[in-house]
């Protein structure tokens, strides 16, 4: 049984989704230490910007006529499309950026679809387990209500799309403690992380349990 982790944080050792990450692989990994774990961080080692483009326009041009860019970029999308098909799980730390997905989490989503075949479902029926974070609050009420363009949109890929079997655990407020406008929102923010912390922990031992 082999996890793919994949991370998307710009904020390196102080990423509140990774953070999340750590704690649903560290369940995994006590019930399965010696079962592989395939690592890709898109921030720290991001894909091409140019590639997505790159690889549409290889796939319509005969194999002998391509550039030696579009040849590139599609064995980087059939790379990714081949992790995921040969994960047996997956864990996706994947935070709201600008009101949506990162760049970098939209440039992997774009290469793995066109590494894959039309309608592929790349995680069929596979527990995937969803950690995406978020500086200030959007539920219900919020000013911001409705603003959050990232999660509904994951689902949309990793479920609809991809036909994960998707469990999410989300965090707002990561930026209480930050921002000294939030100040006032100091005691809800860590009845939040705590909660978040406790739903990782517990897709965690599900994950490893599935």
């Amino acid at each position: 049984m082999t996890l793919l982790r994949v991370d998307a944080s710009i904020q390196g050792p102080r990423s509140a989704s990774s953070e999340l990450a750590d704690l649903v692989l560290a369940e995994w990994t006590a019930v399965h230490p010696e079962r592989p774990v395939v690592r890709r961080h898109l921030a720290t080692d991001p894909l091409p910007a140019d590639a997505w483009a790159a690889a549409i326009g290889g796939a319509y041009t005969p194999a002998e006529q391509r550039t030696d860019a579009q040849r590139a970029a599609l064995a980087v999308a059939g790379e990714l499309a081949a992790e995921l098909r040969a994960a047996d799980a997956a864990v996706l730390a994947m935070p709201l950026y600008n009101y949506g997905v990162s760049q970098h989490t939209k440039t992997w989503i774009d290469l793995a679809l066109a590494g894959g075949t039309l309608g592929e479902k790349l995680l069929d029926g596979k527990p995937v387990v969803l950690l995406t974070t978020r500086g200030g609050a959007y539920g219900p009420g919020t000013p911001r209500e409705g603003w959050d363009h990232n999660t509904d949109y994951l689902r949309r890929i990793l479920v609809d799309i991809w036909g994960a079997d998707l469990t999410v655990v989300e965090r707002e407020f990561t930026l209480v403690g930050i921002n000294p406008a939030l100040d006032e929102f100091t005691d809800l923010a860590a009845e939040m992380k705590a909660t978040a912390h406790d739903a990782a922990t517990a897709a965690g031992k599900a994950l490893a349990t599935h």
